[in-house]
């Protein structure tokens, strides 16, 4: 009677232990996940597509795009591929947190971080449970396409890297998605590639990428050039230029040449001469006038400046013109 009530108990126990092992396996299988998030967007090209259009175009055969996609909060986000797949894979996280075994090797993904996964190389990947990712990611195949992973792998040092938040470099990565989105015309696949060499190069060459951002020489430049056409009937100083940029004068007068490859003021004489252009072929303005509109008091050295810029002399050009407008 003692031995039943034993094997009853031990019975109950089993039993309790096998209940929970299949209530865990069955745990595991509802939350590893491979996609099917809220807010998730994905494109796979198809394969006819891919070797009719890609596979067999000159510039697109080198590097593109196979499948692209986000996937915000990917809570219980999960891949195994115990062989690796025959397309080379990236993965931005930018918010959350996950891991990655790439060739058995463990890794922790954190926000700014991305990683590489080489074709046929084995790896494993999920969000984690409390935090988890969200990510952009691609897949990219090529006859140029072990060359970058292999240049990426070298800078990087390993298959995971850290790069600095950028919105620039996710509108990129948008515009790759857009193109695909609108269709595989040859247009949007040919476009959707080379963006895919300039995404590719701003991870690799983080420092360089964050460098132009950090500066912000476009947005400086672009202001500064907007605030040159805006005042072409005045004689600007650098300081006036700078000051309207909220820049030094040094530090600014250094990147817009750098940029642009022309001094501040040589730039704005130009802007001058190009409107002095459009005055004497559309108008009947006189040289006097036309210096006068361009903020120059003296026409004789506005003529000079002219000369030396475009080559001629400003009756000469006009002249030109108008015999090209009678020709037409």
């Amino acid at each position: 009677m003692i031995k039943s009530k034993w094997l009853y108990r031990w019975v109950d126990r089993v039993s309790d232990e096998i209940t929970g092992l299949f209530y865990y396996i069955a745990i595991m299988r509802v939350t590893k996940k491979r996609d099917g998030f809220e807010g998730q967007r994905a494109i796979v090209i198809p394969t006819k597509i891919l070797s009719r259009h890609c596979d067999a175009h000159p510039v697109v055969k080198l590097l593109y795009v196979t499948d692209i996609g986000y996937y915000p909060n990917a809570q219980y986000h999960h891949r195994q591929r115990n062989h690796g797949i025959n397309q080379h894979i990236l993965i931005y996280c930018v918010k959350g947190n996950g891991w990655a075994k790439i060739g058995g090797n463990p890794y922790t993904i954190t926000p700014g971080d991305f990683f590489l996964l080489p074709a046929n190389t084995p790896h494993e990947y999920g969000a984690e449970e409390r935090d988890p990712w969200t990510i952009y990611w691609m897949h990219f195949k090529g006859t140029s396409s072990q060359e970058f992973i292999n240049m990426m792998l070298k800078r990087m040092g390993d298959h995971v890297a850290a790069i600095s938040f950028q919105e620039n470099r996710l509108h990129l990565f948008e515009e790759i998605y857009t193109s695909v989105e609108r269709g595989y015309s040859t247009d949007n696949i040919c476009y959707a590639s080379l963006s895919l060499q300039y995404f590719l190069g701003s991870c690799c060459f983080d420092n360089n990428y964050n460098y132009l951002a950090k500066h912000d020489k476009k947005d400086s430049i672009t202001l500064c050039i907007n605030y040159l056409q805006k005042h072409l009937d005045k004689i600007l100083s650098l300081q006036e230029i700078a000051e309207a940029v909220n820049l030094s004068v040094s530090h600014f007068a250094a990147i817009f040449k750098k940029s642009t490859g022309f001094s501040i003021i040589e730039y704005f004489n130009h802007l001058k001469i190009q409107k002095a252009c459009q005055y004497l072929q559309f108008t009947d303005l006189r040289i006097n006038e036309i210096a006068d509109r361009l903020g120059i008091e003296d026409p004789y050295y506005f003529s000079r400046m002219f000369t030396k810029i475009i080559g001629i002399s400003p009756n000469k050009y006009r002249g030109k013109k108008k015999n090209k407008v009678e020709a037409l």
